[in-house]
């Protein structure tokens, strides 16, 4: 999109690509957008990373520079952010997080009013005050203010229980909540619903966000709801943005078995709006397959929880999502783990059956995927060009194949899908191969997805 924003955000290394000043400077933009002459109205949340306070307070002290007034929710998830943003009626909203990546890497995600992530128009003008053209600075009594919001934590929370129509009381619900924005607010939920809570992942020290912990590691999760005999595992990313589930066999149910779930289960009880979903370029084949199957068509739009939205929005469609873990019921907002995984147990109590049997039916197809540490510019590259090519003739003409920079790490992502499990690994391999041959290396840049 810009030269510091993408798609999803600001998001780079802490103090190397993303710096305090560059904090201030959105906070300087963000400050000086009251409507009527009156002051504007910024709330911010963080994740867990040591660098999210330094973020926080040079943003929010660059609100108040421009006359603004910042309002803290401190360590919160993305979602929360985006709820407040709605039921408050604040000017934008911000969320410091750099998602699922390690705690090295930070991020500024941006909400408008209503509680959208921000659009084109309001990202340029964010830009052009962090390239060096930054509104007056506010003086004597015109002087911003910072305070705590609290309120805005206990509304998220009342707005969570409140989606849950059935108690969750006899239920035994893993969580592992990556050290993350969501270490607090998701236990608090499910104990508030009724569940009896087994947690990991909730002893955040500023380093740890996303190690070996979260839904990018759902495994140690898997291995505990197994172990100990539970019913069903969730496990969020460092913003709660994302959920994966465990089966209570210990199997990992990504965002296409999620999406399955819900999708039967809205559409069972009438809450399907339009008999269709939105899912993006990277779910499998066989989820749109087996959901047809069901009467539900699946609507395709480019990788990005902010594309899922709009789409639901264009479409007039309820439910969509991402493999990632990404999920929104309703339309607008943002996809949020803890609102996915309480939908997901009001499918789990009224079914009255394990988890594993609402998947029944789901018959997914063989798909790779591969991250390979490389610029984007290797796409354009003729020997990978060639290599794709190639890998395309081995899945054949119902097989598919992705090849894309990632916008949230400096990788390429690799993914193919056949029918063929063999086919698909050798595709990989073709084009992993010719990306390392070409000589290309990682550097610093990550840009929002």
């Amino acid at each position: 999109m810009g030269e510091f924003f993408g798609t999803d955000g600001f998001r780079g290394r802490a103090g190397v690509r993303l710096t305090a000043a560059h904090a201030f400077a959105v906070g300087r933009y963000l400050g000086s957008t009251g409507e009527g002459g009156r002051a504007a109205r910024v709330v911010i949340g963080k994740d867990t990373r040591r660098s999210s306070y330094m973020l926080e307070y040079a943003l929010a002290s660059g609100v108040a520079a421009s006359g603004g007034e910042a309002h803290l929710l401190h360590v919160v998830t993305t979602p929360c952010v985006c709820h407040c943003v709605r039921a408050f009626g604040y000017d934008a909203g911000v969320m410091i997080s750099a998602s699922h990546n390690a705690y090295p890497d930070n991020g500024i995600k941006i909400f408008s009013r209503g509680g959208q992530k921000a659009d084109d128009g309001l990202i340029s003008s964010v830009e052009a005050c962090l390239g060096g053209d930054p509104p007056p600075y506010a003086a004597d009594g015109a002087v911003g203010r910072i305070v705590d919001m609290p309120a805005g934590r206990k509304s998220y929370l009342a707005s969570l229980l409140s989606l849950s129509e059935v108690p969750f009381t006899g239920y035994r619900v893993g969580l592992d909540c990556a050290n993350g924005g969501a270490y607090n607010l998701a236990r608090r939920a499910f104990a508030d619903l009724g569940a009896e809570v087994c947690a990991i992942g909730c002893r955040p020290d500023g380093l740890n966000i996303n190690d070996g912990c979260g839904s990018t590691h759902p495994l140690r999760l898997c291995a505990m709801v197994a172990r100990r005999g539970l019913d069903v595992g969730f496990a969020f990313d460092g913003d709660g943005d994302r959920c994966i589930c465990a089966d209570e066999r210990g199997n990992v149910v990504d965002g296409d078995g999620i999406l399955y779930i819900l999708a039967r289960y809205l559409k069972g009880r009438g809450g399907l709006e339009g008999d269709g979903i939105v899912a993006t370029v990277m779910s499998n084949g066989g989820l749109e397959s087996s959901l047809a199957r069901q009467g539900v068509r699946l609507f395709r739009c480019p990788v990005g929880d902010r594309n899922v939205a709009e789409a639901l929005i264009a479409r007039g469609l309820s439910l969509g999502g991402e493999q990632s873990g990404h999920i929104i019921v309703g339309r607008g907002g943002c996809g949020d783990g803890i609102a996915t995984a309480i939908w997901l147990m009001q499918a789990l109590v009224r079914s009255g059956g394990p988890l594993s049997a609402l998947t029944a039916g789901l018959a997914l197809l063989p798909q790779k995927l591969v991250n390979v540490e490389a610029d984007g510019d290797c796409l354009s590259d003729g020997g990978v060009r060639a290599a794709c090519g190639e890998a395309r003739a081995l899945l054949g003409a119902r097989g598919r194949l992705i090849v894309r920079p990632s916008g949230t790490e400096s990788v390429v992502r690799i993914m193919a899908e056949s029918e063929d499990e063999g086919a698909c690994a050798a595709a990989c391999a073709a084009i992993e191969k010719s990306i390392k041959e070409g000589g290309y290396v990682r550097d610093n840049r990550i840009r929002g997805q």
